[in-house]
């Protein structure tokens, strides 16, 4: 069985490497020509840490990630306790995303990417599926997966008209700061006012990673320097979070990133008989609840799982699908539940609520299988 998989970020190079564990020949298929990442780094939950351990990588992860706490603060400074959940559901890896994604090209072997090949659409079969790249060239499969982001082209063709949109009025600003250019002795996350939400955090190897979001931003002037210290001061009543403004004033204009924050809709199918969607190009959803990655990771898994348990593409994509689907309308009722909360203390609450539920739900069927 020969699997391609168009994308070769972060869940593209983990589906390549769970397919490959379930018995697959994997190709993977990357536009860009190189392996890179957008953005700084990421948090990843314990049961994406899971199908890692599984895969046997997650010693390697652990190795260049900081093990983290997702506690929020008011603007006070005050620290939102939440009844009710243990510290256990607050807990998660912080990881540059870019050591990350070089891990696990290293993992899946780079004999099995390819780089410079921009996908262009397939031709299916009820044998198999064709892939077509723009350079002429084609790769023929039993499966082919789509992991190629918001913007995905896969899902263009799978899903015409489900293009990404914008989540109006919500911006995010992050970036890294490097070991010793601005040291910190903790790590804070501040619910604030006009729906504002930021901070920094400690990474594994002495620097720091900062960021901000906002809903419902007003009209925003000057640099993306002056913006990310207007929006900063939404959390800081009385000087208490001086810091964050620090590591802004010390972060060169050209290393912030910022971003329109895009969505894909619900899409109406996941899979046709050869073909599957998994990550972003199915769900990319607000960053606010901070686990898109650890969520792509998990279909990865399932993904190999149903593979493994029915050898058969068109059965196990159809189980595939029939488990996605309401997972991630329940992902959508917890993730909205976020977003409307009306004060810090019911934002801290639904979010480690959301945790929670995603970190300790069933998933016996989401494990990746034994090799065929």
């Amino acid at each position: 069985m020969r699997a391609v998989v168009v994308g070769a970020g972060i869940i593209g190079l983990t589906t390549g490497l769970a397919l490959r564990d379930a018995g697959f020949e994997v190709l993977v298929c990357e536009r860009a020509p190189e392996i890179r990442a957008a953005g700084a780094s990421l948090g990843v939950w314990r049961n994406a840490l899971a199908v890692y351990d599984r895969l046997g990588v997650g010693d390697r992860i652990a190795a260049i990630g900081k093990p983290s706490e997702m506690w929020f603060h008011d603007p006070t400074g005050r620290r939102i306790e939440t009844p009710g959940f243990s510290e256990a559901d607050h807990r998660y890896l912080l990881v540059h995303r870019a050591k990350l994604n070089d891990l696990l090209a290293d993992a899946v072997g780079r004999d099995n990417i390819r780089l410079g090949a921009r996908f262009t659409g397939y031709d299916e079969g009820p044998d198999g599926v064709v892939a077509h790249f723009a350079d002429g060239s084609a790769e023929q499969a039993d499966l082919l997966v789509g992991a190629d982001g918001t913007y995905s082209v896969v899902r263009s063709q799978l899903v015409p008209g489900g293009e990404a949109r914008e989540h109006v009025g919500h911006h995010a600003w992050r970036a890294v700061v490097p070991a010793g250019e601005a040291p910190l002795d903790s790590d804070v996350l501040v619910v604030g006012h006009r729906r504002a939400r930021g901070g920094y955090a400690r990474t594994h190897d002495g620097g720091a990673f900062w960021l901000l979001a906002q809903f419902d931003t007003p009209a925003m002037t000057g640099t993306v320097k002056d913006q990310c210290l207007e929006v900063a001061r939404n959390l800081d009543d009385g000087g208490w979070n001086s810091t964050l403004a620090r590591l802004i004033e010390s972060t060169p204009d050209d290393r912030i990133l910022h971003n329109q924050v895009m969505v894909v809709p619900p899409p109406r199918r996941w899979v046709s008989a050869r073909v599957a969607l998994a990550g972003d190009a199915a769900h990319a959803m607000s960053p606010h609840i901070t686990a898109g990655a650890t969520l792509g990771v998990e279909d990865a898994a399932v993904l190999a799982g149903r593979l493994t348990a029915h050898g058969d593409v068109p059965t196990a994509l159809a189980d595939y699908e029939a488990e996605r689907v309401p997972h991630y309308r329940e992902v959508a009722r917890l993730s909205a539940a976020v977003e409307h909360s009306a004060t810090p203390d019911e934002f801290a609450a639904a979010y480690v609520g959301f945790s929670h539920w995603m970190m300790t739900r069933e998933r016996s069927a989401s494990g990746v299988g034994a090799r065929r």
